[in-house]
Order: structure tokens, then C-alpha cells, then sequence
């Protein structure tokens, strides 16, 4: 574990690794690839982030630790997540998942109606998952995912390792950093706002869906940021990776399909410090927020762009999610018999999005010390050569064992939230000098106004004003 996050910390400091604290195993997780070890290595990586900015402060952070058992709990939240003592609904939808075509094995990813409705319309046949398994069993895997990709859904077909190497955009992903991170621009060091806090009085707009995105602002919350997450009414969301998503953040609506929304976007990414976004690339500098824009819209800013398959290659605008670039990648075709094995827990999403709040925060620091506008870039397909690159684990327990998990009261708490009686998993990753926190749990979506609030102001919620009559 030690030398899986050495390298994560050189590549995103060239620095040497500080001291650290690091235990636990493999074990803790089934399947041959070394989950734990990622998990435990990109929280640590954010958690030392977090400390190097505390001691810009003045402030000693203290021996960062980080433990594999609360690492694999952190990267299975949303699967440990309770709402008055009863799990949350299921994030799957009842056409997602993997079916067996005339040639091999495919995912369709249709937890967004727009996706199921882009299966459906591809295929030819009504929303019921025996007629969509009908029709790809006799279709060939590539056939079905050209159709669905072709139609705005989001499919993937698994392939091997080899073949995900020879492919163009398994290439592209090999000649990537596991971080980018540049600087696009020109800016004063920063002054921080006096706190005890790391991010304290840092404002972190967050342009995200599922899961990435959301994991990174939840992160940068803990550590004293003031995360707005900026969503729109009209667009779907699942309601467990929400409520545990959320934590720290408030959550704002924004049309930014209106001028009105683009010219409150623009005013909110003019008094932010930090934009994490993941829109396919491209997609925001088509509204007019490329980076270069935002480099002369707020000088100083550090912007995080996520994408699936990596900024460059055939495949640098397709749609994907975690389930579908371990498909891809040769990551659920390399242990799979009767069907697709993917790894425990969604670790490209987690490890993707504790890995960008890292570069954020690394960024951070640079503004302050050198001045200047930054920019990160990760990607899923990333993370996973990555992982894959960690080599593989002799580990032995099975896909119960992390149901053990629910049992270690220690890594649980309780807190009143908007849903209901919310039990989450703790914040991972420990940082003695200033212990990172939640101020307050997930808010519903919407449920503030899409301003800054005072920095310096104590944590609470802002509410939407109510439409007026006439």
C-alpha cells in the first residue's frame, strides 16, 4: 500500500511521500484486484492533500492515517447507507445490467430513462427487460453497442484485457497521467480566508452527476469547504447516491440551457475558488465555459474535469459510467465465467473522486504559493489501468463479507437529515490536526439558492425562495 501511494503522491506533487500511517490489507475485500490497496492509497492521497494545505496555514497536521477495513466501507457507502434503519432504494434500473448477446457479454447502463429509452429505441422493443434480452441474443456485441451509443445510451461490451490494450482508446488511456494537473493561467498567490480548517472559507462550485463528481465535493466538504452543488430541476437523478453524495454540500438549481442560468453560472464560477465538473469534454466550452474562459472569468480558479474514457481518443466524448469501463477495460471480463465479474465496490467512481479532491487541494496550494489558475484532469479509464497496474491480490474473502461491514458500529454514525435518520459511513482518513466533518447532512436537491453564502458564515441552509403567484 505504502508504494501504491508513493507513486500517487509523486504524481501529483513530485514530491517525496510524507510520514503516513497505513494499515490493514487486501482481505478486506473479494476479487483479485487490489481494491483495498486503491482505496486506502486515494484516501490517504486526499487526506495528506488536505494536511500539506493546513500546514500552509501554519498549522501541523500530524501523522495522516488511513485503514484498508474503513477504506472499503468508504468505497461502499452507498451500499451501506440507511434511512430509518432500512437501505435506501436501489440505484439500478430494471433494464440495467448485462446480458448475454450471440458472441459474448454486454452492459446497458439504463438507470436514467433517457438511457433506458435510447436501449429501447435502438433495439426496437418496449421497455421490458425479457424483450431487450431477447432481441441482444441475437444481435453480436458490437452490433448492440454501436446501436445503443449511436441512439445517446450508454452501453459496453466486455472485452479482455488484451483487446481493451489494442483498442485506440485503450491506447489513448495508457499515454495518460493518472493525474493531469497544468497550469492554464496567470494569478496572484492566494491569501487564505483564517481557519483552522483546511478548506476552510474555499467556495467549490460542483457541476456533477453520478459518482465521481459528487464523491470529490463530499470530500472537499469534510475538510471545511463550502461546496454549492449546482444541478437542474429537469434532470433525473438517483435518489441513493444523492442522499449520499450530499453530505456537507447545499444544492442549488441552474438552467443552463436559459441565458439566465449561463449569466448565474457566470457570477457564482467569478466568486469560486474551485470547479469540479463532469460533463463530457467539450460540453461545457460549448456553453461558453472552456478553460480558457474560466481562466479570464476568475483568475486564480483550480478547475477538476472528470471524464470516463480519458481526454483524448476516439472515445473522449462517449458517455460511460463505473460499471461500463470495467467492462471495457478488461476489468469484469478477467475473473468472469458464467458472466461478467465486476470488482466489489464502484472503485472507479470512489477512487476517481477522493483521487480529484486530492489534485484539488494540491492545486490549491500551488495557488497559494506560487499564484496562478490550475487545472486537473482524471478519468474512470484512468483509474483503472491504475488499479490494474497495482497488480493482483491473493485475498480469499467473498462478496459476503462485506455485508460484515454493516456490523463495525465504529465505522457508522447516525445523523438527522432532510431524508430521514440517516446512517452513513464516517469520514475516512484521519487528520489530527484539523479531524475532517460533515456540518451538515445531504440536503434535498434544490433546496438552496444558488448564491455564495458569507464566508466565514456558520453552516445551515440558504432556501429557495417560493414562486410568487402572478
Amino acid at each position: 500500500m505504502q508504494d501504491a501511494l508513493a507513486g500517487v503522491w509523486r504524481t501529483l506533487t513530485g514530491e517525496e511521500l510524507p510520514p503516513v500511517s497505513l494499515t490493514g490489507d487486501d482481505s478486506v475485500l473479494p476479487g483479485p484486484f487490489r481494491v483495498p490497496t486503491a482505496a486506502t492509497a486515494s484516501i490517504a492521497a486526499a487526506t495528506l492533500a488536505a494536511g500539506e494545505m493546513l500546514r500552509v496555514r501554519g498549522i501541523e497536521p500530524g501523522t495522516v492515517s488511513a485503514d484498508a477495513r474503513h477504506a472499503a466501507a468508504a468505497f461502499g457507502s452507498e451500499r451501506l447507507l440507511r434511512i430509518d434503519g432500512h437501505p435506501a432504494p436501489s440505484a439500478w434500473g430494471p433494464l440495467s445490467g448485462d446480458y448475454r448477446a450471440a458472441d459474448g457479454w454486454i452492459k446497458l447502463h439504463c438507470n436514467y430513462r433517457r438511457h433506458e429509452a435510447a436501449v429501447c429505441w435502438a433495439l426496437g422493443v418496449p421497455a421490458v427487460r425479457e424483450a431487450v434480452a431477447k432481441t441482444v441474443a441475437g444481435k453480436t456485441v458490437a452490433e448492440v453497442e454501436s446501436a445503443v451509443v449511436t441512439a445517446g445510451g450508454a452501453a459496453a461490451l466486455m472485452r479482455s484485457r488484451a483487446d481493451w490494450l489494442a483498442h485506440p482508446q485503450g491506447q489513448a488511456v495508457a499515454e495518460l497521467p493518472l493525474v493531469r494537473l497544468d497550469r492554464i493561467g496567470d494569478a496572484p498567490p492566494r491569501t487564505l480566508f483564517d481557519s483552522g480548517r483546511p478548506l476552510g472559507g474555499v467556495r467549490v462550485l460542483e457541476l456533477t452527476h453520478v459518482l465521481a463528481g459528487p464523491v470529490a465535493g463530499r470530500v472537499l466538504a469534510a475538510h471545511g469547504a463550502n461546496v454549492l452543488h449546482v444541478g437542474a430541476a429537469h434532470l433525473p437523478r438517483i435518489p441513493v447516491l444523492t442522499m449520499d453524495t450530499g453530505q456537507g454540500k447545499r444544492s442549488a438549481f441552474v438552467a443552463l440551457d436559459t441565458e439566465g442560468g449561463r449569466a448565474r453560472l457566470k457570477k457564482l464560477i467569478a466568486r469560486a475558488d474551485v470547479l469540479v465538473q463532469s460533463f463530457r469534454p467539450g460540453a461545457l466550452a460549448r456553453l461558453g465555459f472552456g478553460p480558457e474562459q474560466l481562466a479570464e472569468l476568475r483568475p486564480g480558479l483550480v478547475v477538476a474535469d472528470l471524464s470516463a474514457y480519458g481526454w483524448t481518443g476516439p472515445w473522449a466524448r462517449r458517455r460511460g459510467f463505473d460499471s461500463l469501463v470495467q467492462m471495457s477495460s478488461g476489468i469484469a471480463e478477467e475473473n468472469a465465467a458464467d458472466a461478467p465479474a465486476p470488482l466489489p465496490v464502484q472503485a472507479l467512481d470512489h477512487a476517481t473522486g477522493w483521487l480529484t479532491a486530492a489534485a484539488v487541494m494540491t492545486a490549491l496550494r500551488r495557488t497559494v504559493t506560487e499564484g496562478g489558475t490550475w487545472r486537473a484532469r482524471l478519468s474512470l479509464a484512468g483509474t483503472g489501468a491504475w488499479l490494474d497496474s497495482l497488480g493482483r491480490s491473493a485475498a480469499t474473502s467473498s462478496e459476503a463479507d462485506f455485508a460484515d461491514l454493516l456490523e463495525d458500529a465504529d465505522l457508522l454514525e447516525d445523523v438527522d437529515s432532510d431524508f430521514g435518520r440517516m446512517t452513513r459511513v464516517r469520514m475516512a482518513g484521519e487528520l489530527p490536526g484539523a479531524p475532517p466533518r460533515w456540518d451538515h447532512a445531504t440536503h434535498r436537491p434544490g433546496a438552496d439558492t444558488a448564491v455564495w453564502s458569507p464566508v466565514g458564515a456558520a453552516p445551515g441552509r440558504e432556501v429557495a425562495p417560493a414562486t410568487q403567484p402572478g
